[in-house]
């Protein structure tokens, strides 16, 4: 079972987390970090997160947040860096986020999208329990994991 810790992205180690990066093959699929940090400067229900390993290190990055236009729980951003991939962290991390999520009272459904033709994050997702909604926003799928 892969072990990870999730920390804020803060002023001692955002730094190391826009270094993060996926494969070239990757970057079309998902924003990069140092986007996703900006973002969040802008939407304060955002929180940025860094996937840390057993060892300390930082493996990945993950954003979640509520839609300020209708409330919606989203899981925004989920990466591994390229050289971290493969050990477990992006399923690790998720299931932690989601854990996490559903503890809060009025937690009843958690979004998260994909762009289309990235089937590792469609497998992912779907293997933790998250739906097709039916609905496209910013050209990606939208699936929803219910309580």
């Amino acid at each position: 079972m892969t072990i990870v810790h999730l920390r804020e992205i803060e002023r001692d180690n955002w730094k190391q987390a826009i270094r993060l990066a996926v494969a070239p093959e990757q970057r079309r699929f998902v924003a990069s970090n140092l986007y996703s940090i900006a973002e969040a400067i802008f939407n304060p229900t955002f929180a940025p997160l860094a996937i840390y390993d057993e060892a300390e290190t930082m493996v990945g990055f993950l954003m979640y947040g509520t839609n300020p236009d209708n409330g919606e729980l989203w899981i925004l951003r989920l990466m591994v860096g390229h050289q971290h991939q493969g050990r477990g962290y992006g399923r690790a991390a998720m299931e932690e986020i989601i854990r996490r999520l559903q503890a809060k009272p009025d937690c009843q459904e958690i979004f998260t999208s994909y762009k289309p033709g990235n089937h590792i994050a469609a497998r992912l997702y779907r293997s933790l329990g998250f739906e097709d909604t039916g609905r496209i926003e910013d050209g990606e799928l939208v699936v929803c994991l219910r309580r």
